[in-house]
C-alpha cells in the first residue's frame, strides 16, 4: 500500500498520539531526582561539572561503588529545543550497577544555538568525562540525543581522533537520523535546520569512522518515523562497513522506551554494554 505524509507535525509528534502521554516528561522528574540524591548521599555523584563557558555546558557524573571500568555517555532528547539532563539521572543506574561512571550532558539549546552548534558541545562534554573516566567510552542517547551520539561517530565527528579510538559501542534510542523531513516541521522555527545544515549533520548523509559499532533501537509502538528513521541508519550505514544492529522493542512507545537503561539485566542495557 503506498503512503504519502502530508502532515510533518503529526509524524512527528509523541505526547498526543500516546495514551497519557502528557505525564511525560514529568514522569521521569521524580524518579531522577531521587536517584541524584541517592548518589550524592554515597559520594558516587558529582553534579554541574563544566565542560564550557555557556550556562548549560554541564554534566553530571554518576560513579560506580568501585574503581570504573569505562565510561556511558547519555544525551538527552527532545528535539534540540525543550529539556535537559536533571529529567534522565535514574536511567543511569543499569550501567552504574555494571560498573560503569555515565556522564549526563545538558546543552545549549535551539534557537539560541544551531545543531551543528549542539553537536560541538555535545563532543566537549564527551573530551571532559573522558578525562576524568579512563577506558572505553560507550555512547547512548534518545531522539535528538541519538542524532547526537551517532554523529560523534560519524566522518565528520567534532571528537578529536583519540577519544574517537576509545568509543567500543554506540546505541540511539528513536534517533532522528535524518533531520531533512524536520525542515517541515512548525518547530523548525525554532530549529532553524536549512537544507545545507540538514545534509551537514544528518548521521544518514554521512559515513560511519572506522570500527564504529552501532545499535538503532525503537519501540515497536513508536510513530511511524521514528521506526523508519530508527531502520534507515542501521541499513545504511551497514552498507558502510559499521556492524549495526536494528531492533523494534515490543510494546514500547516513545518515552517508556527509555525504562531500560535503568535495569543492568534489561537487553537495551545489555545491548550497551555487550
Amino acid at each position: 500500500m503506498r503512503h504519502k505524509i502530508i502532515d510533518w507535525d503529526d509524524a512527528y509528534a509523541n505526547g498526543i498520539n500516546i495514551p497519557q502521554g502528557e505525564r511525560w516528561p514529568d514522569a521521569w522528574a521524580e524518579p531522577a531526582k531521587a536517584y541524584r540524591d541517592r548518589m550524592a548521599e554515597t559520594g558516587q555523584a558529582k553534579l554541574n561539572l563544566a565542560y564550557g563557558d555557556k550556562p548549560r555546558n554541564r554534566f553530571d557524573l554518576f560513579l560506580p561503588a568501585g574503581d570504573p571500568i569505562g565510561l556511558v555517555v547519555f544525551v538527552h532528547g527532545g528535539f534540540w529545543i525543550r529539556l535537559d539532563n536533571s529529567y534522565f539521572s535514574h536511567l543511569a543506574h543499569g550501567a552504574v550497577e555494571t560498573g560503569y561512571a555515565v556522564a549526563m550532558p545538558s546543552y545549549t539549546l535551539a534557537p539560541e544555538n544551531r545543531i551543528s552548534g549542539i553537536t560541538k558541545e555535545i563532543g566537549k562534554a564527551i573530551e571532559a568525562a573522558a578525562e576524568i573516566v579512563s577506558g572505553p567510552i560507550r555512547l547512548t542517547g534518545h531522539s535528538a540525543g541519538g542524532h547526537l551520539v551517532t554523529r560523534m561517530v560519524s566522518a565528520t565527528s567534532p571528537l578529536p581522533e583519540e577519544i574517537r579510538k576509545r568509543i567500543v559501542n554506540v546505541v540511539s534510542i528513536s534517533g532522528v537520523h535524518d533531520l531533512r523531513p524536520l525542515i517541515g516541521t512548525q518547530m523548525n522555527g525554532m530549529q532553524q535546520i536549512d537544507i545545507e545544515e540538514a545534509y551537514r549533520e544528518s548521521p544518514a548523509l554521512l559515513e560511519p569512522i572506522t570500527r564504529t559499532r552501532l545499535t538503532c533501537w525503537v519501540g515497536a509502538s513508536e510513530r511511524s518515523e521514528f521506526l523508519r528513521q530508527n531502520a534507515l541508519l542501521a541499513n545504511i550505514w551497514k552498507g558502510l562497513g559499521a556492524e549495526t544492529d536494528c531492533i523494534e522493542e515490543p510494546d514500547r512507545h516513545h518515552f517508556n522506551i527509555l525504562d531500560g537503561l535503568a535495569d543492568p539485566h534489561h537487553p537495551l542495557t545489555e545491548a550497551l554494554l555487550t
